[in-house]
């Protein structure tokens, strides 16, 4: 049993697109601004293992490898809890840089059952996680 999810998002941060990739491909230090990213653990140039939280009980296990770390996109494969990608992709602005954000995949075993009752739930801790992103990066990247 298998569920796919797609998420997007959009949102300006008064900051240069350098000083926001450089806070995005940053992996080790999310949890310095990212509530909801837990821990991280470097496994090698371009992989990283991240625990995440967000509002509900439940704590995703992945593994992060760099597709681009270079603008205007910046982009992981995701693996473990989650498999698919997420994409950060970064465009100035008069007033900093815009950030369009998307996000595809799919998740197997108890997350796939839960989403087939709870899709709406799992949708809305994905939009809490976000907010603790688009707060955090922009908190970062200031001054």
């Amino acid at each position: 049993m298998e569920a796919r999810f797609e998420f997007t998002d959009a949102w300006d941060v008064a900051a240069p697109v350098d000083a926001v990739a450089t806070a995005l491909t940053d992996l080790e230090h999310y949890p310095r601004w990212w509530p909801q990213v837990r821990a991280v653990a470097k496994l090698g140039p371009d992989t990283a293992w991240v625990c995440c939280r967000s509002a509900l009980p439940y704590t995703l296990d992945l593994v992060l490898d760099a597709v681009t770390r270079t603008p205007p996109v910046v982009e992981v494969a995701l693996g473990g809890d989650l498999e698919g990608f997420a994409r950060f992709t970064l465009t100035p602005t008069d007033g900093g840089t815009r950030l369009d954000f998307a996000q595809a995949v799919t998740v197997t075993g108890l997350l796939a059952l839960a989403s087939y009752v709870g899709r709406p739930v799992l949708s809305w801790n994905h939009r809490r996680m976000m907010a603790g992103c688009r707060e955090g990066l922009a908190s970062a990247v200031a001054g």
